[in-house]
C-alpha cells in the first residue's frame, strides 16, 4: 500500500483485482503445442492399445476367450517394450492391471509373480554384486582378465574371446542369472577404463563396448547348454524322460556332456565370430590401445595393493575357493572360501545323491541361500571402524528395481500364457509335425521352440513342447529323444528380446546395448544354433544308440504330472 486514497476514500490497493488481468491472445505456440502431440513417441504409445483392440476384434483362436485376450495383452506389452514408448519398468508393471481387466488372472495371482524364489535369488545376488562393486573387487578381476587376454599389441578379438570364454566356463557350473550377475560387473569394469558414451566417444570404442556386453549376455546361456545342471531346461528334459520312460536308460551327466559340450563350444565360436564381424572393426586395436596398455594396467593393479579384510570376507561369502588362486605374480591374488556358490551347486545334486536342500524337505530354494548370504554382509564387521559392517542399507540404494520388475513381468506372462489357455492353442499348432520327415522335423522343432521361447520363459516352453513331441515321436516311430532334445535346446535360444532370459535383462539394463543390438546378434545366433542342432543330432543318435525303434511306440503318456517337473526345473534359473 502506498498510503494514498482515491476520492471515494477507498485505498487504490483495495480496488486492485486479486489476480492480474491479462489480455487473452491466441499464439502460434498453442498451435505448436497441439501439434507436438503428433510425434512418433505419441504414436507408439497409442500403438499398444490399438494392437490390443485389433487383436480382440479380428483374431479368432480355437480356445477360450481368455487365450485371445492374452494374445492381445502380449501385442500391447511387446509393442511398448520394442518401441520403448513408455519406460520399460512401467511396461513391466502393466500385467498388474491388464491381466485382471482382461480376465486372465486375479490381481493377487499376478502380484505373486513379482516375488518368488528366482526374484529372491536376483535380489540377494544384486546385494552381493553391489558389495563386490563397492570394494572394487570387480576392478581387480577385470584388470587381471584384461592383462591375460589383451595381447601385445592389443588384440580386441582376443580380449573379447577371453571375456566370453570366462563367462562360458562359469555358466557351465552356475545358474545363468548368477553367472550374468557375477560376470557383468567384471565386463563393465573393463569398459569403465574406456571413454564414456557420448559425442566424443570413438565409434570403434562404442562398438567394442557393445560387443563385450553382448558377449557376456549370450555366452551365459550358451555355456549353460553344456551340462545338465547348467539350466533348468536340461533338468526338465531329464526329468520328463525319466517320468515318461522309467524303464529306459536315464540321461546321465556324462552322456549329456558328451553331446552338450561340443554343441555349446560350436555355438560359442559362432557367437564370437558374429561379434567380431559386426562389432570389432580393423581400427579397434589402435582406438583401444591408449586405455588398455599392459604396463599401465600392471601399475593400476599394484596401486590397488593387497586385499583388505573386507574384500576377503566378501569373496568368502560370494565365490572363491579356499585354495589360493593367483591371478598375477604379485601378492594381489584372490583367496577366500566357497560359500554361496557351494550352496547353489549342492542344494540338489542328483536324484540319488540329495543335497542340503533335503534337510528342509525341499522347501529351501536358491533364493534362500542368496538372501541368507547377503544378510551375512550386514553382520560381518569390516575391521576398519568400530561397528561398521561390510554392507549397510545406504549402499543398497542402487539396487536395480527395474530388473526386478522386468523379471516379474516375464514370470507373469509365462503364468498368464498357461492359465489363459493360450499354451494349449500353441500346442495344437504343432500337430502338423506328425507328417513331416525326420530330417526336416528336427530343425523345424528347434525353430518353433526357439520362436515360442521369445514370448514365454524357457522352462514354460520346454514343458509346453516336450509332451507334444513325445506324441509326435510315437506317430513317426522314432526315438523320442530325437525330437525332445531339439525341442529342449531350441527353448534356450531366446536371444531376440530383453525379456527372453534373466541374462538378457542383466545385459540390457547396463545401458550399453539396445534392442536392435540384441536382434542383430540374436537372429544369426539363433540360425547358427538351429544349424548346429541339425549337424550334431546324428552324433546323438550314434552316441546313445538311438534310431527307429518300436520300443517306445506303446508307452502310454500320463495325462498329468509333467507340471511337477516344471516346478522342479523352475527352481533353476533358465
Amino acid at each position: 500500500m502506498n498510503g494514498e486514497d482515491s476520492p471515494n476514500g477507498v485505498p487504490d490497493d483495495l480496488k486492485a483485482p486479486l489476480l492480474p488481468i491479462q489480455e487473452i491472445t491466441v499464439n502460434d505456440s498453442d498451435c505448436s503445442s497441439f501439434m507436438s502431440l503428433f510425434t512418433p513417441k505419441s504414436f507408439f504409445i497409442i500403438l499398444g492399445p490399438l494392437l490390443c483392440t485389433l487383436t480382440c476384434l479380428i483374431v479368432k483362436l480355437d480356445g477360450p476367450v481368455t487365450s485371445r485376450n492374452m494374445l492381445a495383452v502380449l501385442a500391447w506389452m511387446f509393442s511398448w517394450w520394442i518401441t520403448e514408448a513408455v519406460p520399460m519398468p512401467i511396461t513391466s508393471m502393466s500385467p498388474l492391471f491388464l491381466f485382471p481387466i482382461f480376465g486372465i488372472s486375479s490381481a493377487d495371482e499376478v502380484a505373486q509373480s513379482y516375488m518368488d524364489d528366482v526374484i529372491s535369488l536376483v535380489l540377494g545376488s544384486f546385494i552381493l554384486a553391489l558389495a563386490v562393486e563397492h570394494y572394487n573387487i570387480h576392478r581387480r578381476l577385470a584388470l587381471n582378465i584384461t592383462l591375460l587376454f589383451c595381447g601385445d599389441p592389443l588384440n580386441p578379438p582376443l580380449l573379447l574371446l577371453g571375456i566370453c570364454a570366462t563367462t562360458f566356463f562359469v555358466s557351465m557350473w552356475m545358474h545363468n542369472v548368477t553367472t550374468a550377475l557375477m560376470m557383468m560387473p567384471v565386463a563393465t569394469g573393463i569398459l569403465q577404463r574406456l571413454p564414456a558414451a557420448g559425442p566424443g566417444q570413438s565409434p570403434h570404442v562404442n562398438r567394442f563396448c557393445r560387443a563385450v556386453v553382448l558377449g557376456v549376455t549370450y555366452a551365459t546361456p550358451v555355456g549353460g547348454i553344456s551340462t545338465l545342471t547348467g539350466t533348468g531346461v536340461n533338468l526338465i528334459l531329464v526329468g520328463m524322460w525319466k517320468s515318461y520312460f522309467p524303464e529306459a536308460d536315464p540321461i546321465s551327466f556324462s552322456t549329456w556332456f558328451f553331446f552338450g559340450f561340443p554343441f555349446a563350444v560350436l555355438l560359442f565360436f559362432a557367437l564370437w565370430a558374429i561379434l567380431c564381424f559386426l562389432y570389432c572393426s580393423r581400427g579397434a586395436g589402435a582406438a583401444l590401445s591408449p586405455y588398455l596398455d599392459k604396463s599401465h594396467l600392471r601399475r593400476e593393479l599394484q596401486m590397488l595393493g593387497p586385499m583388505t579384510f573386507a574384500e576377503k570376507m566378501v569373496l568368502t561369502v560370494f565365490s572363491f575357493s579356499k585354495s589360493k588362486t593367483q591371478f598375477s605374480k604379485s601378492k594381489h591374488g584372490f583367496q577366500g572360501e566357497q560359500m554361496l556358490i557351494f550352496l547353489w551347486m549342492t542344494r540338489n545334486i542328483t536324484d540319488h545323491i540329495p543335497g542340503w536342500g533335503a534337510l528342509f524337505n525341499g522347501r529351501a530354494g536358491d533364493g534362500t541361500a542368496s538372501v541368507m548370504m547377503a544378510t551375512l554382509l550386514f553382520i560381518i564387521p569390516t575391521k576398519k571402524q568400530k561397528g561398521e559392517k561390510l554392507m549397510d542399507w545406504n549402499k543398497c540404494k542402487k539396487l536395480p528395481w527395474n530388473i526386478v520388475l522386468l523379471l516379474g513381468a516375464g514370470f507373469a506372462i509365462a503364468a498368464g500364457v498357461k492359465s489363459s489357455g493360450l499354451a494349449d492353442v500353441l500346442s495344437k499348432a504343432l500337430g502338423f509335425l506328425e507328417h513331416a520327415p525326420y530330417l526336416a522335423i528336427a530343425p523345424a522343432v528347434c525353430l518353433i521352440s526357439s520362436t515360442v521361447t521369445e514370448f514365454t520363459s524357457n522352462n514354460s516352453t520346454t514343458t509346453l513342447v516336450l509332451p507334444i513331441l513325445i506324441q509326435v515321436a510315437q506317430t513317426m516311430h522314432v526315438h523320442p529323444l530325437l525330437l525332445m532334445v531339439p525341442g529342449a535346446i531350441g527353448a534356450q535360444f531366446s536371444y531376440l528380446l530383453p525379456t527372453g532370459t534373466p541374462s538378457n535383462v542383466v545385459g540390457f539394463t547396463t545401458g550399453h546395448i539396445e534392442i536392435k543390438d540384441m536382434m542383430k546378434i540374436g537372429a544369426p545366433l539363433k540360425v547358427a544354433g538351429i544349424a548346429v542342432t541339425a549337424l550334431l543330432m546324428p552324433s546323438l543318435e550314434e552316441h546313445m544308440s538311438l534310431g527307429q525303434t518300436k520300443e517306445y511306440d506303446t508307452i502310454k503318456i500320463p495325462p498329468s504330472g509333467w507340471h511337477v517337473l516344471y516346478k522342479q526345473g523352475a527352481m533353476h534359473t533358465s
